[in-house]
């Protein structure tokens, strides 16, 4: 955890594209994050989302970090794709509990020019290592983020 909020810290030392916004999912959890991307330079960022999640019969927030490439796909249009890893504590579940998990995110983003905002589509697979949920998760997700 340390280490993320030390990451966290030098993305907003470092001069490049930031967005703040949400992100919705649906899947074997659904939920809201709030979410912040800290782009390094045209090619490659960093993801943060902070989000509150409901799985079934029990909730659970959680922290995820994700390292994503970028791509053009054709004008405003483009892919992204990355590897990270979550952490999250859990209400209503074996009397709450603690896990640590493995993620991949893959998806599209529509970057507008007049206005700045972007919208994103993508998929996420992850793998909880830790806690009494653990085991295997996906979901689909609508971003919607402003530039500053």
């Amino acid at each position: 955890m340390l280490i993320l909020v030390a990451v966290f810290g030098l993305a907003f030392a470092a001069n490049a594209q930031n967005w703040i916004g949400v992100r919705g999912a649906l899947g074997s959890s659904s939920g809201a994050e709030l979410s912040f991307q800290h782009g390094f330079n045209a090619n490659n960022r960093l993801e943060l989302d902070l989000g509150w999640n409901k799985h079934e019969t029990y909730g659970y927030f959680n922290l995820s970090a994700v390292y994503q490439w970028m791509g053009g796909i054709a004008g405003n249009l483009g892919w992204f794709a990355g590897v990270g890893a979550n952490a999250g504590v859990w209400n209503g579940y074996n009397n709450g509990n603690i896990g640590l998990g493995f993620l991949a995110q893959a998806g599209l983003e529509y970057n507008f020019q007049a206005v700045p905002f972007q919208i994103t589509l993508d998929f996420r697979p992850q793998w909880d290592v830790l806690g009494a949920a653990s085991g295997f998760g996906y979901a689909g997700a609508l971003g919607i983020r402003y530039r500053f």
